[in-house]
């Protein structure tokens, strides 16, 4: 199990200092992050840390799979991505995924930090969609009874993680069969400037570069979806919460699909942005990702 770090402030009055010294910051043992997995008997768990070339440190994922399978089966993987402020974690604590991993799934959860997923215009060490597209699928089906093929690949994200879902299925069509987006921040890349929410905006601009920048053309779903050949893009699967401020963007970005006839189904339902609504679309996200996965190229 991984440990996460607190930050500390560096220069604080003595008696803050002090205070936070004795509460556990600096140099004391780190906190564990809470962690309950909501698993069923038919599933096994295993969290991993390897080595990741495109970022050139070590990172975690989670990984649930079937408790039992035959030898020599090769079964389909599923990756699933987590929303800002989230972590690996997140899926097995907050969802009932692990029990689509039942009849015959590979579920993998890897490490996301805040990074959309995405090659960093600010930071070129943070190759964050390299990262999961070269390190993590290589380094799963080369330790696991993994299938090959984009026929045997799905990738499903929330918030953040919905974005980066849409978004590297869309630019990397090879790779994946299927992809969803359950309330995807389809929009971050072309959010204007907010004065309002200056941090957020600062942020985002470290990560996709200033207004008009190449990288915000290259990971702008919007773009994409108008340049992009429909034909070869992975099946998308796309929902969000009616009582959302994201239900304007995704019906902008669902209705140049419509246009432009990608495969897709969109849905909306009340909800707000929380896992209590995504989970609720789970059975039905499944379902159609079984129905895509296995098919002839």
């Amino acid at each position: 199990m991984s440990n996460v770090t607190q930050p500390c402030l560096r220069v604080l009055p003595l008696a803050l200092t002090l205070i936070l010294n004795l509460s556990g910051c600096g140099d004391g043992p780190e906190k564990p992050q809470p962690d309950h997995p909501r698993l069923t008997p038919l599933v096994t768990m295993a969290d991993v840390t390897f080595e990741s070339a495109s970022l050139r440190r070590r990172m975690l994922y989670r990984l649930v799979m079937p408790a039992k399978i035959n030898p020599g089966k090769k079964l389909p993987v599923v990756y699933l991505l987590h929303g800002g402020g989230g972590g690996y974690l997140d899926w097995t604590n907050y969802s009932d995924a692990a029990k689509f991993a039942e009849p015959g799934l590979i579920l993998v959860m890897p490490e996301g930090d805040s990074s959309y997923y995405t090659n960093s215009a600010g930071r070129p060490e943070d190759r964050y969609e390299d990262y999961i597209v070269k390190d993590v699928i290589a380094e799963v089906e080369s330790r696991y009874p993994a299938g090959p093929g984009r026929q045997n690949r799905a990738i499903v994200g929330v918030s953040m993680g919905g974005y980066g879902a849409v978004k590297i299925a869309m630019k990397h069509p090879e790779l994946f069969a299927f992809a969803a987006g359950l309330s995807p921040a389809v929009d971050v890349p072309t959010r204007p400037f907010s004065i309002k929410r200056i941090s957020q905006w600062r942020f985002h601009s470290s990560i996709f570069g200033p207004a008009g920048s190449q990288t915000r053309r290259e990971n702008d779903p919007y773009a994409l979806a108008l340049t992009i050949d429909p034909a070869t893009t992975p099946y998308l699967f796309v929902t969000c919460g009616e009582q959302e401020g994201l239900l304007p963007a995704n019906r902008k970005f669902a209705a140049i699909l419509a246009e432009r006839k990608f495969a897709y189904e969109f849905h909306t339902a009340r909800g707000d942005h929380n896992w209590m609504q995504w989970n609720a679309w789970l059975p039905e996200a499944f379902e159609s990702l079984q129905r895509h996965l296995g098919q002839a190229e």
